[in-house]
C-alpha cells in the first residue's frame, strides 16, 4: 500500500501477536532501487522516533541497495490506539518483526546480502539480534548510528539502575519515571525551530516520549548483556559523534555535538558487539548522525560507504 513519504515508497503491515496490551503491528517501508543488485539495507530508528530519512534510502537506492525502513511495535506508523508509545518489557520483544523483515527481504524480495542499520535504541537491539542470529547468514553486515549502549548519566545513577532492574521491571506498565522534559535535541533538529528536518511531531515529539520504569529496566538489562560481550559474527561499523554535551534547553552547540548519548561510551562499549568491529568518530556530527548538519552528514556517509565498499 502506499506510504505517507510518497509514491516512491510501499508500506507493508507486519501483524505479530498480542502482547500484554492487545494487538500488536510493525511497519515495514520499502524503497526500491531502479537497478538492484541483490543487496539491501534494513534500517531501525530509535526512541521517540520512526523513519523519515528519505535522504537515507536515497544515498542507498543511488548505489542499487533497497531500502527498508521498520517502525517497530508502539512507533510511528505501528502505534495502535491502545498502545503506551514505546513500551515494551524486553528488547526481545522487537525480534519477531525483525524476523518477518528479514524474511520478506531475503525470501520475498530475491536479496541475497543484507546490512541492518540501526540508530541509538535500534542500534541495541540490532546488536542483541544480530548476536542471537549468528551462524545463520540472515545478514552480511551491521552498521550502527550512535547505538545506545549506556546510560549516559552520572556514575552513581547508572549503579542505581543497576541495582534498581529488578524492581523497575515488576513495577506497573504505567509508572513513568520523573525525569522532567529536555526539548534541546528536537528543536535542535525540527525545521519550525532550529533545525532542517520535517518529520511528524505525534510521532517524533519535540520533547519525547514518557520513560517508564519497566522500559528503562529492560534498556538496561540489554545493555548489560551486551557489557558482558556478544559474539555477532559479522563486520560491524558504529559510528558516533566526535563529542557530547549534556543540554536540556537548546543552544547553538546543540547542532555540534551528541546530546542524548555519551560518544566516549559507545567507543568503549563498541568491541563487545564482536571480534570484528570498526569505531569511527564524526566530528560535528549530532545524535543522529543522518540529521547532522551537512559538513557531518556527508562524512558519516562516506565513512558509511569506505566500509560497506570494503566488505562488498
Amino acid at each position: 500500500m502506499p506510504d505517507v513519504l510518497g509514491p516512491d515508497y510501499e508500506l507493508t503491515v507486519l501483524p505479530m501477536a498480542d502482547d500484554y496490551e492487545g494487538p500488536v503491528v510493525a511497519s515495514l517501508v520499502r524503497r526500491r532501487a531502479a537497478e538492484p543488485t541483490g543487496r539491501a539495507v534494513l534500517y531501525l530508528h530509535g526512541f521517540t522516533d520512526y523513519f523519515f530519512q528519505t535522504h537515507l534510502a536515497d544515498h542507498f537506492v543511488a548505489q542499487g541497495i533497497d531500502f527498508y525502513g521498520l517502525d517497530l511495535r508502539k512507533y510511528g506508523r505501528s502505534l495502535l490506539p491502545h498502545q503506551t508509545r514505546g513500551l515494551v518489557h524486553s528488547v526481545t520483544e522487537y525480534f519477531p518483526e525483525i524476523d518477518e523483515a528479514i524474511r520478506i527481504i531475503r525470501e520475498e524480495d530475491g536479496h541475497d546480502e543484507v546490512i541492518l542499520n540501526g540508530h541509538s535504541t535500534g542500534g541495541l537491539v540490532a546488536a542483541l539480534w544480530a548476536d542471537r542470529g549468528r551462524g545463520r547468514g540472515l545478514i552480511q553486515a551491521l552498521a550502527l548510528n550512535s547505538p545506545f549502549l549506556d546510560l549516559n548519566v552520572p556514575a552513581p545513577l547508572r549503579a542505581a539502575a543497576d541495582l534498581l532492574k529488578g524492581p523497575l521491571s515488576r513495577m506497573s506498565a504505567r509508572v513513568v519515571l520523573p525525569l522532567g522534559l529536555a526539548t534541546a535535541y528536537g528543536v535542535s533538529l525540527h525545521r519550525d525551530h532550529h533545525g532542517e528536518w520535517d518529520f511528524d511531531l505525534e510521532w517524533k515529539p519535540i520533547g519525547g516520549f514518557p520513560v517508564h520504569a519497566v522500559w528503562l529496566s529492560a534498556i538496561r538489562r540489554a545493555q548489560r548483556r551486551l557489557h558482558g560481550g556478544l559474539r555477532v559474527d559479522v563486520p560491524t561499523l558504529v559510528l558516533c559523534a566526535g563529542k557530547g554535551l549534556r543540554l536540556r534547553d537548546f543552544a547553538p552547540e546543540a547542532q555540534e555535538a551528541d546530546i542524548v548519548l555519551d560518544p566516549e561510551q559507545i567507543a568503549r562499549w563498541a568491541t563487545r558487539i564482536g571480534p570484528h568491529v570498526t569505531c569511527v568518530r564524526v566530528p560535528g556530527g549530532m545524535h543522529d548522525l543522518v540529521l547532522s548538519p551537512e559538513p557531518a552528514r556527508k562524512q558519516m556517509l562516506a565513512e558509511m560507504d569506505r566500509w560497506l565498499n570494503g566488505y562488498f
